[in-house]
């Protein structure tokens, strides 16, 4: 295996018998793609491109790799408004919608962001970043300090 998150994962596992790996494969597989709330908020990792919701997404990888649905939420915050006839379809679906994936560090901004009705919570834990939590609804934020303070020989994925 070349990725080194994919080899460290692996060499993890060496003093786990059969079972603990069996019952941790198990729990990987019984894994949503994504959540959708009583609320009708959704939780995903990075996002969807179908119109029609990541009920209808084509390709999977979209869930863990798509970052377009921040790119539009971003391009359209403040300029269309929900229930607006030009507003996107895939994003008034849902009440709010939390992603990760694309840390917000990218644009300066270390705390979990909202732009139109989605709250991207990934502040760049796994860079030079903060590993946030957010209470979803109250939107109160919990933060660890900067990767770089806790570790400071730890690179990160930089």
């Amino acid at each position: 295996m070349d990725d080194q998150w994919g080899q460290a994962t692996v060499e993890s596992y060496a003093g786990y018998g059969s079972a603990s790996k069996e019952a941790h494969i198990q729990f990987l597989d019984e894994l949503q793609n994504f959540y959708v709330d009583a609320e009708n908020r959704l939780f995903i990792h990075a996002g969807f491109s179908s119109m029609h919701g990541p009920k209808k997404e084509h390709y999977a990888s979209n869930y863990y790799w798509d970052r377009t649905l921040w790119e539009v939420a971003r391009a359209i915050h403040n300029r269309v408004l929900i229930g607006d006839r030009d507003y996107p379809k895939r994003l008034g679906h849902y009440k709010e919608i939390f992603i990760g994936h694309t840390p917000t560090i990218e644009w300066q901004v270390d705390t979990p962001w909202q732009r139109a009705n989605v709250w991207n919570v990934d502040t760049g834990a796994a860079f030079t970043g903060k590993l946030s939590a957010l209470e979803v609804n109250h939107k109160q934020v919990w933060q660890s300090d900067t990767l770089i303070s806790l570790y400071p020989e730890e690179q990160g994925r930089n």
